[in-house]
């Protein structure tokens, strides 16, 4: 008997998974549980077991293609394997399977814990026909187009495979988005044009080898798109004199060991900064585009974006505002594994509301982060390095280190950001002070 395997809801919000890799190939024997193909969505990559014994009968969507949640992802013969069913299994066409779904490694958003049945809305895409094909858009995007007076099948669209975004409309509708045909849906194009002009090809020039974009790093790379083109960004820099934090840090270390932590300077940084946040509250905020409402938020779960075997992640520290500086540095170590080894769950790696960039000590002298979209700023970290600084008219050695920040310009003056950074500044270089600032 075939069973088809309907892809199912996988996480709140999702619609759709791109094929990252197949385990199995057809006709071969499966057993029950067994990982069968690994699935990356806007929320992670997720590693799915059979849900049925038997023989792969058909593999519906190749590595690369993007599957819908609910349509067939693979056909099982089950009479072609030991012929034994699983009475605990769903039945064909339902999403049931959820609960064998298991996170296997870091996404830029976060990993997945399976939703219980029934919970969570599903963003529904209405691909209603358009002349020469059809456009992709929310019913949301499309209810503001209709306010807006503005023809769906003539904005040229920005998001994830082709689809109008609520920015699109209101671009085409102002007039600073240029109008044009929208690409048919399933075209090549759709998948990796720009708006506004056609993809690039690259000619071959010699020796060369092609890896295709996909997974983790094709997820990377449309937020990296997205965050350019909408956020409006800039980018300030301080130099900071670490030298009374270094000497603090020192100190601090054995006792830091003796509670099992391992104690670096991002949890002081994490600290100046939640308390810069609590001064110039524009910067712990988000813009909702659909309301257009600035959301300031009065939590505080600061995002450390850095590097995992799979690509950037940014994992996230909650409630920083109510951790000790022990608390953070073992909050942060604790990520970092789960970050590294790929057991990061979606709760770790979503809702940041700031976020802190940080090489360690391959930090640079001076970089601009990208804004972690749809926050509104992201602080960059470097190194920490002794150098010759003038005080009191004396050359000295200073470990001294640089920060920057970039800023979405449309939410945030250059003022604000510049005192921010003042703000954060003037606690690391007197910790005295930042532990006067701890609630």
């Amino acid at each position: 008997m075939a069973f088809e395997f309907h892809l199912p809801d996988i996480g709140e919000g999702v619609v759709e998974g791109e094929i990252v890799s197949w385990k199995v190939k057809e006709g071969d024997i499966i057993k029950l549980d067994q990982p069968i193909v690994e699935i990356m969505t806007d929320k992670a990559t997720v590693e799915i077991p059979s849900p049925r014994a038997g023989r792969v009968a058909k593999i519906n969507y190749a590595a690369g293609q993007i599957c819908p949640v609910g349509k067939v992802l693979i056909v099982i013969d089950e009479a072609g394997g030991n012929g034994k069913v699983d009475v605990h299994a769903a039945p064909a066409g339902v999403d049931a399977p959820q609960l064998m779904i298991a996170a296997q490694m870091p996404a830029p958003t976060g990993a997945v814990k399976p939703a219980p049945r029934g919970s969570g809305a599903i963003e529904v895409i209405d691909a209603t026909p358009r002349t020469g094909g059809r456009v992709l858009a929310t019913p949301a995007t499309r209810r503001i187009a209709r306010q807006l007076g503005v023809d769906l099948g003539n904005v040229a669209p920005t998001g994830k495979r082709g689809r109008v975004t609520t920015e699109d409309v209101r671009g085409a509708a102002s007039g600073t988005i240029a109008h044009g045909p929208a690409p048919v849906l399933d075209e090549p194009a759709t998948r990796t044009a720009v708006a506004g002009r056609a993809p690039i090809t690259i000619a071959r020039g010699g020796e060369e080898e092609r890896v295709p974009l996909r997974g983790l790093r094709k997820k990377i790379a449309e937020n990296m798109q997205r965050a350019s083109q909408t956020i409006a960004q800039f980018t300030y820099v301080e130099e900071i004199d670490m030298t009374e934090l270094v000497a603090v840090r020192e100190r601090a270390k054995n006792r830091a060991a003796e509670r099992g932590v391992k104690l670096t300077y991002l949890p002081f940084i994490v600290k100046a900064v939640v308390s810069g946040l609590k001064k110039w509250p524009a910067l712990n905020a988000a813009l909702d585009e659909s309301t257009q409402e600035i959301v300031r938020k009065k939590y505080y779960h600061v995002g450390i974006a850095a590097q995992g075997p799979q690509g950037l992640s940014v994992s996230v520290l909650r409630d920083a505002d109510r951790r000790s500086i022990f608390e953070l540095a073992k909050e942060i170590e604790r990520l970092g594994e789960a970050v590294r080894t790929g057991t990061a769950t979606r709760d770790e790696l979503t809702g940041s509301t700031f976020t802190i960039s940080s090489l360690g000590k391959l930090g640079g002298v001076m970089a601009t982060p990208i804004v972690n979209f749809p926050e509104v700023g992201i602080v960059g970290v470097h190194k920490i390095e002794e150098r010759p600084a003038v005080r009191n008219g004396q050359i000295v050695a200073r470990w001294l280190m640089n920060l920057s920040i970039s800023l979405d310009h449309r939410l945030v003056d250059g003022w604000d950001g510049a005192m921010f950074l003042q703000d954060v500044k003037s606690l690391l270089e007197d910790p005295t002070t930042m532990f006067m600032e701890m609630v």
